[in-house]
């Protein structure tokens, strides 16, 4: 007999539980793949999308960490994709308050370039029409850096985004198991268990979920951190662009774009991470010890907080910027 969640006879009435009629509702929405993490609140929906995989019409998997996928997924949005109105709040900022001032920025330092053309030349006495022509390109190009700048800034972070989209891909087929039927096994094993022993371990479990709560805020520290750095590194980027051109004041310009791909490509850097951690926990997943498996866990989690932590400095090694 088939389960009445699986029935699909016209007019015929089921009593169905509250999260079985969710289960009900996506398989009619013509659900492809489903994937939880063990532990969830409702687990009762996880649990009877389990109980109909057999039927082939779903995709079924566990998480490791749904941490994991949030991670990943902040970190490979793009200043726009992650709060639009902040967004629109620096690009206004920027075009109506910075780039007057990165013009005026851009004036003085190509007027100090062509005084220095003059210098170099003896005051006019071996000056050649090419210079001033070269100068007269370098103005050009400064200002259509300094007018662009918005679009040379996202696009660094688009070349960012495509490049942590690619690698969450790889990691995502890397780092994904199935542990059904590891869940069972753990189920059996804690019904064998004596009422101290259960005791000590949801004990455990308590502390261990708080303790994992609070790096939780660590790690979107990092994560919300880095947004906001962003955001703010952008807002001001007409101003070091403008002295892009000049020969004293170019190592601004550099510095700030090497500091900007920093920014950009410490995703990738924070994906890795995330990997790393994401393999680690599925070979706890399989451990017999819960108890070790629990601790093994909080473990990683703090290892993985210290990391993310140190992508920053690490991004801007590998850049020169400082």
């Amino acid at each position: 007999m088939s389960h009445p969640l699986l029935a699909a006879e016209a007019g015929v009435r089921h009593l169905l539980l509250g999260n079985e009629a969710i289960v009900r509702g996506a398989l009619e929405a013509g659900i492809n793949v489903v994937t939880c993490y063990p532990g969830t609140p409702s687990s009762e929906i996880p649990d009877t999308f389990h109980a109909l995989a057999s039927c082939g019409r779903y995709r079924m998997e566990y998480s490791v960490n749904e941490k994991v996928a949030e991670i990943s997924g902040q970190v490979g949005m793009t200043p726009q994709g992650w709060n639009g109105s902040i967004y629109n709040m620096i690009h206004n900022l920027s075009e109506t308050v910075i780039v007057p001032i990165a013009g005026v920025i851009l004036a003085f330092v190509m007027t100090l370039e062509l005084i220095q053309i003059i210098t170099d030349k003896n005051n006019f006495h071996e000056i050649e029409t090419a210079v001033f022509f070269k100068w007269i390109f370098k103005t050009a190009c400064a200002i259509l850096i300094v007018t662009n700048t918005w679009n040379i800034v996202m696009g660094v972070f688009d070349v960012a985004q495509g490049v942590v989209n690619q690698a969450s891909g790889v990691i995502i087929s890397d780092a994904s198991i199935d542990i059904s039927s590891v869940i069972t096994d753990m189920e059996s094993r804690l019904m064998e268990m004596e009422l101290g022993p259960l005791f000590g371990l949801w004990f455990q479990s308590l502390f261990v979920g708080i303790t994992m709560w609070a790096l939780t805020i660590c790690i979107f520290i990092v994560i919300y951190g880095r947004m906001v750095e962003i955001y703010l590194v952008t807002s001001v980027a007409p101003i070091p662009m403008a002295a892009m051109m000049g020969r004293e004041w170019g190592g601004m310009g550099q510095n700030y774009l090497r500091s900007l791909m920093a920014l950009g490509f410490q995703a990738f850097l924070i994906i890795v991470c995330v990997g790393i951690y994401a393999v680690l926990v599925e070979n706890i997943a399989l451990d017999d010890d819960i108890i070790g498996a629990i601790w093994s866990c909080v473990g990683y989690t703090v290892l993985l907080c210290f990391t993310l932590f140190k992508t920053g400095s690490l991004a801007k090694s590998i850049f020169s910027a400082h």
